[in-house]
Order: C-alpha cells, then structure tokens, then sequence
C-alpha cells in the first residue's frame, strides 16, 4: 500500500474529523482504514432508522459483554457501528457536550488544557445550530438541530410535573446553563441524519491525498522498537501492510483501540503471554478502566393519545412515511429521545447527578439478533427514564484470543462501588416522585408493571439489577493521565512509552461525561487534531 504521513484506524466519530483536519494539509498523506462499509443505507439516513440498524450486523459490531453478577448475571448488549460515520451512524443522535464540571474534572486529574475552557471552543468549532424553523447558524458542518416543531405535545405534562417539582429549565443542553430539563437536540440535517461521516469526511473525501478504504480490518499495529511506524489490515482476504511517516492513531472506539493495542503487543505483559502475542510494552492500564452509563425505565399507559397511537396502526406508519418522503418532517425525522434533562437527585448534590428521559412512545424489540423496526404498543404509553451521571465502577476489555476477528472480553463490573447502588435508589425516587406530581398523575392512566410507586429502595435496586441496561456510552479503556502506569496516553494523547502512536476516541475519557458521549468525542478529536498538527509543524520545522 506504500507510505503515508497518517495513518487512522477508524472512520468513527472522531476519526472523521481526524481525517477532515489532517488532510487540509495537501502536502500530507492520510490513510483512513474502516472496517466496515458504505453508510448509504435508508435506515441510516432515516433518523428514526436506528431501530433498524440497533441488530444489523452490516453495520454493527453487536457486541455483548459477560455475564454480569450484579444484574442477575445477565449479558449487555452493546451495538457500535461497524460501518462508515461508526456510532454516529446508528446512534439515536442525541447531542449533549457533557456538564462543564465533567471537563473541570478531567483537568483536575492532572490533565493539563482539558478543562471546561479549554475545551469549549472546539465543541464550538463543530458546531453548526439550527434553529426550530430551519434557520441555519454560523459555525461549523456539524448540525445541532433543534426540532421542537416535530416533537410530541405530550412532553408539556413533563415540564409541566418538573415545574411542580421545582426544576430549573433549560433551552439549550449546550448552552451556559445546561442543569435543567428541557428538550434534546439531535444531529440532522433538514430532517436527515447527520452523522459524523456527513459533517466531515465526505466532503474531505474528493482530496487527493486522503484516502478511505472500507472492509479493511486492522489486525496489528507495526512497531520498530517502540516507534509506531504503520499496520498491517486485511481486506478482502488479503493481508496488506502500510507504512506511517508521522503517526499512527488508533480511532476505533472503547472497545477496539484497547483490543488492538493488545493483539499489538500494547498491554498487561500476562494477557499478551497468554495469547502468545510478542511484548512492545507491558501497560496494565489497556483496557482498564471501562466505564458506562446504566438506565432503566419506567413503562405507562397514557390518559391521552401519544406516539403509539401515531406509528402502531398500519395507516399511521404509512402516513407518517408519507409526510416524511414529501417533506422530511413528522415523527420519522426526530428521536424517540425527545425531552429530558440533567438534575440533582438530592438536595446535597453538587452537581446534577441524573439524566432523565421522556419518551412519548412504549415499545418493544425484538431478541439479539432479529433486525426489526422498535414495534410501537397497540395502546397510548410513554416513558420514564433516567441514568447515573457518574457511575464510579470500573471494568476491563481484554482480548479473548490473538485472532483479529475474534470478539474481546467485556466486563463492565456494574454496580461495585457502592456510590452506585445509592445513585440507583435516588434515582428511582426521584422518579417516584415526579410520577407522583399533579400533572403526571393526570396523564398516567396506570403503571405497566413492575410498578415503581410502591417500591422500597430495596426493591428499586432488586428491579434495576433485573432490568437495567447499557445506553452505549462505553468509554475509559486508553484513559488519558500523566501517570503512565495508571492511563494510557498522556495530555496530548499519546500513548505512553510510546513514539508515533496516539489515540483519540473515548477510550481515552478520563472520566464519564454526565450524558451522551458523542459530542465530547467529537470535540476530543477536533482538539487531538490542533495538537497532531502542532507537534508535526514543530518536527518539520526542526
């Protein structure tokens, strides 16, 4: 394949942005290597299609993760795109940059220039708003639409319950002030998703330097010594060996960057001995620290028509696509995340501590595995939901065998600290007590059950183990520090020990941000690739 500057594994999140940014520069050579395929897919540019793409395995990793003990040994089904754009492909493109104390956090681990203003111009950088009427901002190709106009009336009985409960209210999750509830902003663009491979790499991709091959699984990373000089990847069959003049950075995810960095020699030195995978260096830290946002959710039949009673009829999916087709609007061009918020479970709380969602819509799917549409209830229903901000367990993702194709070890280690079973209980009281306000009383018709209203804190921790799952902001696995026996990569992203090999994606969260995770991985990117061509602008000038 010869030799570039860059070489990027991954066509994900951030590595689109990695490869808009870094081939800018005409004189350098960008190799982007995804192992997935093309993202020009219905269901894909479909907003509502996630549903669809939640179980295909054209363009999912559909990964599970080990019996967990602590929810009833039960296996998390974790979806990540496997597919041009990765997760922000099929994810439900919900757009929330994080709280400001998640940043002030990380830099207060020791992660120099990642506090809230540092970081906050380059989530500006990316940004593109659009207003409720179509309004396009200044900015950046990135759209944060705000959809309003599309979503459901029912959510005025949330604000309204969150009113009484005395809840601030925000108009903008990325604003300011985003400690409130209040409606969520999604990436579309004029009723279509706008994934990351839309806002950045496609309209990068007519330059003649970079370069995108799909299908192409990176096996190793290659190393002489310890300087990362390329990889190896297959495709079609085929094993191909390509060479990197600058760097390698490794964009595949919380999942894949730490199994390649293992399968590279990158790891616990008894892992790699295991699996008789020649030692680079012995780093325990790979694949540490994995952490993941939980939720659980409360189902209710409504005392007024709701999504259900647009989209389960066979006429009203028909009409719905119908207004989609002609106009790209109605309930097929947003989420069914529609409105929520970050709040304080408890008066003592710093900082919010839960995210909430409200749902105008009870659904069901299908098992792992089956590919269908989420199947509306034939009946009025929402829901209620909420999450931990900042579960404080830890897990591991290790590989399970030397073979590239084999899936690795995920053991999230959910609800070991005990922080986290006392999250769960406020958690559920709080939305006990929302459920219990005037307004929410007045459209709960009856609790689907397990009914929460009646639930000791024993039983909400006893009915979250046995319902609970991911939201799919795995993160943390090639977490950023300055100590290299503890993190991974340091400030700058580059992997400890390490020359020519960074990595930037979410695995190199220190910390979970309060809510979803694509934002922040889009900003870490756009700040990773000031940082790329600063450090390569010093050695060329050298």
């Amino acid at each position: 394949m010869g030799e570039f500057d860059y070489i990027i594994v991954g066509s994900g999140s951030a590595g689109c942005v990695l490869a808009q940014r870094l081939s800018a520069d005409t004189r350098k050579r960008v190799l982007l290597l995804e192992a997935g395929g093309s993202d020009r897919r219905f269901w894909i540019k479909l907003p509502i299609g996630y549903g669809r793409t939640f179980f295909d395995e054209r363009v999912n990793w559909k990964y599970e993760t080990e019996p967990e003990p602590a929810i009833k040994n039960r296996r998390s089904y974790w979806p990540r795109g496997r597919v041009i754009g990765g997760s922000s492909s099929i994810n439900a493109m919900v757009y929330c940059r994080g709280l400001p104390s998640d940043f002030d956090g990380w830099r207060q681990q020791g992660n120099l220039g990642w506090g809230w203003a540092d970081v906050e111009p380059y989530f500006q950088r990316s940004e593109c708003r659009v207003d409720a009427d179509g309004n396009v901002g200044p900015g950046g190709p990135l759209h944060v639409s705000d959809v309003s106009n599309e979503m459901h009336p029912l959510r005025h009985h949330f604000f309204a319950a969150a009113e009484e409960m005395g809840l601030p209210y925000t108009d903008d999750f990325n604003g300011s002030n985003p400690e409130g509830v209040g409606l969520y902003q999604i990436n579309t663009r004029k009723g279509v998703r706008c994934s990351s491979a839309d806002a950045f790499l496609r309209p990068a991709l007519g330059r003649a330097n970079l370069r995108l091959e799909t299908h192409a699984l990176v096996r190793r990373v290659l190393f002489e010594g310890r300087r990362a000089v390329g990889v190896e990847y297959e495709k079609n069959g085929q094993v191909f060996t390509a060479k990197a003049g600058c760097e390698v950075i490794l964009s595949a995810g919380a999942i894949n960057s730490p199994k390649l960095l293992q399968l590279s020699g990158v790891g616990p030195a008894a892992l790699l001995r295991q699996h008789g995978i020649a030692q680079v260096l012995d780093q325990p830290a790979v694949g540490g620290q994995l952490q993941d946002h939980i939720a659980v959710s409360y189902f209710y039949k409504a005392t007024e028509p709701t999504l259900n009673d647009q989209l389960y009829p066979l006429s009203g999916k028909l009409a719905a696509g119908l207004r989609y087709v002609l106009t790209r609007k109605g309930p097929l061009s947003v989420s069914v995340n529609q409105c929520g918020g970050f709040v304080r479970s408890r008066a003592d709380s710093s900082h919010p501590d839960i995210q909430l969602y409200f749902n105008p819509i009870t659904y069901s799917t299908a098992p792992a595995g089956k590919r269908p549409l989420m199947n509306p209830d034939p009946f009025s229903g929402f829901i209620l939901s909420f999450q931990p901000c900042k579960p404080h367990s830890r897990g591991r993702v290790d590989i399970c065998s030397a073979d590239p194709k084999v899936a690795p070890s995920i053991r999230p280690n959910y609800l070991s600290a005990e922080q986290d079973i006392a999250d769960v209980i406020a958690g559920g009281r709080f939305i006990q007590q929302m459920a219990r306000t005037r307004a929410m009383r007045r459209l709960i018709a009856e609790a689907i059950a397990p009914c929460l209203d009646s639930m000791t804190d024993e039983q909400i921790v006893e009915d979250f183990r046995e319902r609970c799952g991911s939201v799919f902001h795995p993160v943390g696995t090639c977490g950023m520090g300055p100590d290299p026996r503890q993190s991974v990569v340091d400030a700058r992203l580059r992997v400890h020990g390490l020359d020519g090999l960074r990595v930037v994606d979410a695995s190199i969260f220190p910390t979970i941000t309060s809510g979803n995770t694509n934002a922040p991985t889009i900003m870490v990117a756009q700040k990773a690739a000031d940082m790329i061509l600063a450090d390569q602008n010093k050695q060329d000038v050298a």
